[in-house]
């Protein structure tokens, strides 16, 4: 199990990524172990960056009902840290996020990362898409805000990636089939 994290910095209307990474849980024992660890490492983000807001993708629904219900015990420890130190939660479907970022709701994660890269001036890849969905959770949420703020049209003025564009499993698999991305 990983969760993923991203935190960006918002002037005006530039985005820099200030943090992203992943917490890996695969190693504790037992569910309850690791949504422990999820609420202990979320207040720790949120002392040491002190965000405004809390952006996570919401819950989809699944055939698995397991993992929906980890998932969704996972996704309510996050946000019951939030909540703990006061920061108001905003919750987006994935095809919202992604139509945001992208201009398609059926992007790729790997689309979605090349985006996101783009938009918040990095360089990295992380080795989990995981930090980068957490990182398109938080540029959705900016850009929600400024349709808000500005009464925008709630049209995305961003490039649209071509539908049909193949997916990948990983950075790796994108960056071999697709050299020109390589920085």
């Amino acid at each position: 199990m990983v969760m993923g994290y991203g935190l960006i910095l918002q002037r005006g209307k530039e985005l820099s990524m200030l943090r992203m990474g992943v917490l890996k849980l695969s190693k504790l024992e037992n569910q309850a172990l690791k949504l422990r660890k999820i609420f202990e490492r979320v207040l720790e983000i949120i002392d040491e960056y002190h965000p405004d807001e809390l952006a996570i993708e919401a819950p989809f629904f699944g055939k698995n009902v397991q993992s929906m219900l980890k998932l969704g015990r996972a996704q309510g420890v996050a946000m019951a840290a939030a909540l703990y130190r006061d920061i108001p939660i905003f919750e987006y479907s994935p095809r919202k996020i992604k139509q945001s970022i992208t201009g398609n709701g059926a992007a790729s994660k790997e689309q979605v990362a090349a985006m996101v890269q783009k938009l918040c001036n990095f360089t990295e890849h992380p080795d989990y898409l995981d930090a980068t969905d957490a990182m398109a959770a938080a540029v959705c949420h900016s850009f929600q805000n400024q349709l808000n703020i500005v009464g925008g049209t709630g049209e995305s003025k961003l490039p649209k990636i071509p539908k049909g564009k193949k997916s990948f499993n990983s950075w790796e698999a994108f960056l071999q089939q697709n050299p020109e991305k390589k920085l």
